[in-house]
């Protein structure tokens, strides 16, 4: 839907190379999409709150992981992997980007928004 080809590519965890592929990281193509809203915030003070509080549960499902009890930098495979499980659900119920605002733009807005504060196309 939104996938950009990453020319990255991870291998098995005793690094030896994965005999399956890994899909394209998701974040360029959600970027892509998504940035022009990042404009909207300084005029739409109800999606700077929506945009906001998707973040915060997006960092907090990220984190519930790990034991740390500090906040810790967002990692790019982390967010890729749900930004692409975000996606797929997406792709099967069909949904399609509206003119106006629902759970999906909020949710992709705050992936980019993470994403640009992160630094996590550089990454």
């Amino acid at each position: 839907m939104f996938a950009a080809p990453d020319e990255s590519h991870r291998g098995s965890p005793d690094g030896s190379p994965s005999s399956h592929p890994v899909p394209p990281c998701p974040l360029p193509g959600i970027v892509a999409a998504f940035a022009p809203r990042l404009a909207e915030l300084a005029f739409e003070p109800g999606l700077v709150s929506a945009v906001d509080q998707h973040a915060a549960e997006v960092r907090e499902l990220l984190y519930a992981q790990g034991p740390e009890l500090l906040p810790r930098r967002l990692h790019r495979a982390e967010l890729s992997d749900y930004a692409r499980s975000l996606l797929d659900r997406l792709g099967e119920i069909g949904w399609r980007e509206p003119v106006g605002y629902d759970f999906a733009v909020h949710r992709l807005t705050a992936i980019c928004w993470l994403v640009r504060q992160n630094g996590l196309l550089t990454a």
